[in-house]
Parts: C-alpha cells; structure tokens; sequence
C-alpha cells in the first residue's frame, strides 16, 4: 500500500500531538473511522469538515481542500488478469478509468456505480472495417455515506 504524502503529514501530526480518531471524532461529528478514511484518502470531505480535521491536527487550513477532492479508492496491489479478453477490460480500465471516474464524479459526485443494481449488455455492430463488440453498462449511482 503506497501512503500519499498528505496522508504522511497528517498522521504524523495525530501522532505527534497524541490525537486519536476518537478526538478528532468529536471535533469533526463524523465517526472516527470515516474521518480515518479521509485521512488515508479513501473518502472524501466537504470543506467545512476537512478545516476541522487540519485544524484538530494544527496544520494550516491551506492543507483542507486536498481531503476534499474524490480519492482514487482501493489500496491492494491489483492482480492482472491472464485471460487474454478479461485481460482487455483491465487494459481498458488502465487506460480510460481515471477519465470515466472522473466524469462520473463531475456529473454525479463522490460515488460509485452498483455492481448489484446493474446491467450489462453486450452488441454485435457490423463495420466494413470489422465487426465492433459494443458493451452497455448500466449501473445505479451510490453516492459515499457519511457516518
């Protein structure tokens, strides 16, 4: 798991002036584990929140507005698929993830697309140049809760 240099600063800061995430806590009114969450950039805060965490912390207000940006979530190290057609998805999502996250974000906000609530459809579209696989995804917007 790779730590973003923010997350670096601010933990060293909770660390060095004895604050828990049950302190800052009860300075934000979020629950400790989503503010922890912000902190390693997996959940984003609006900016009132994300000044009473710097501030908890005594850091300058200037380092709030990073913590309220949509992360790119998740921290495993990814496992590359061997199949040569899943294989392609990935190389899709290398590729073009971060601008179809991005767009989502804009249009949406901080969320995801349900895997559950969902549909997925697969077309045959003929072209003189060869035939084209056109996939449709269709999932339900989760906006991220906060607690």
């Amino acid at each position: 798991m790779v730590i973003s240099a923010i997350t670096e600063k601010l933990l060293a800061e909770k660390k060095a002036k004895g604050i828990t995430f049950e302190d800052l806590e009860k300075a934000v009114g979020r629950d400790e584990t989503w503010i922890a969450s912000v902190i390693y950039r997996q959940a984003s805060a609006d900016l009132d929140e994300a000044i009473k965490i710097v501030t908890a912390l005594g850091l300058p207000e200037s380092m709030a507005e990073p913590l309220t940006v949509p992360p790119l979530k998740g921290s495993l190290d990814p496992q590359i698929p061997t199949d040569p057609l899943i294989y392609r998805f990935y190389e899709i999502m290398q590729v073009y993830g971060m601008p179809v996250k991005a767009v989502i974000h804009e249009k949406f906000g901080d969320g995801i697309m349900s895997a559950i609530d969902f549909s997925i459809e697969v077309e045959k579209v003929p072209d003189p140049k060869g035939d084209r696989v056109q996939i449709v995804m269709c999932g339900k917007f989760l906006p991220y809760k906060k607690w």
